[in-house]
């Protein structure tokens, strides 16, 4: 297993045994007051742990090499991961959102204890310490499931704040959980509309940043000294690997051998340097 997997393995059963010790602190706390923010933020924390097994398993998925089937690995198991997890967020935000209506209509009110302070305050705490953690994770290892997860780890910490603040002024307004049910439901709509966005990003295809193509471009000046006129990139990400296409212009005399070894050499810079798999279409400079 390479260390990227590895990395979404290990962040996947810490966020798992930390969810579910979580989701039954609150899911306690929600039983004796009756809370229904509570329950979504439990439920919301219960989520967060199938979200970490969806994350364990799509870590070894993605872990598989090329085969003749899939040429460019399986990386993109990754960005799937993200949008169950995104999908995951949307459902129960929208069960949140259509129950707290019904608290409201029904003008049910929600008396908090000592009890759902604490579990509120906990939860907040480690939910953020397990963002942090997760962010890192993405951060070293580039793994995009990570950072989803860790979003959702964010918006579960948030959630709780939410939950917290209504706690404290429930005695003077007695719609306050039917509010928090709704406040928390519309950052959890938030957050899924955030990972698609992304993954299908990804999917579809990125225009390279302008940072790497001005990168490669001075790479490939230090090598060949004439302009050869880089142009046409097009970057392709499998997650677990990245495919960069691109044009050169060169001198129209040169032949075709000539243009091969310079093409070849740009990828062998690029894949050394920048850890990308390239293919380079040469064109003449007419006059």
């Amino acid at each position: 297993m390479s260390e990227r997997a590895k990395a979404g393995f290990r962040e996947g059963i810490i966020a798992l045994v930390f969810n579910t010790m979580l989701f039954s602190l609150k899911i306690w706390a929600s039983i004796l007051t009756g809370s229904i923010a509570l329950a979504a933020d439990a439920w919301h924390t219960l989520s967060d742990s199938l979200s970490s097994l969806i994350v364990i398993t799509t870590s070894k998925f993605a872990a598989k090499k090329a085969d003749k089937e899939h040429p460019f690995g399986h990386g993109r198991w990754e960005i799937i991961a993200s949008l169950f997890i995104a999908l995951l967020l949307g459902y129960i935000a929208l069960d949140f959102f259509t129950s707290s209506i019904a608290q409201f209509n029904n003008r049910e009110s929600v008396e908090f204890g000592i009890v759902a302070i604490v579990a509120t305050i906990v939860s907040i705490i480690t939910k953020e310490l397990m963002a942090q953690y997760a962010f890192y994770v993405a951060r070293k290892s580039k793994n995009t499931s990570v950072k989803a997860h860790g979003w959702h780890h964010r918006s579960d910490a948030i959630s709780s704040v939410v939950v917290l603040a209504g706690i404290l002024l429930a005695r003077y307004f007695w719609w306050i959980d039917s509010a928090l049910g709704v406040i928390i439901a519309l950052m959890l709509f938030y957050v899924a509309f955030k990972i698609i966005r992304e993954a299908i990003t990804k999917i579809l295809g990125e225009e390279p940043e302008k940072e790497l193509i001005n990168n490669i471009t001075n790479e490939v000046r230090i090598i060949f000294k004439d302009d050869l006129q880089l142009h046409h990139f097009h970057l392709h990400n499998y997650v677990s690997q990245k495919e960069l296409t691109m044009h050169i212009r060169l001198k129209e005399d040169l032949s075709i051998g000539k243009g091969h070894i310079i093409a070849t050499d740009i990828e062998k810079m690029i894949r050394e340097k920048f850890g990308i798999e390239a293919t380079i279409h040469v064109e003449p400079i007419r006059p």
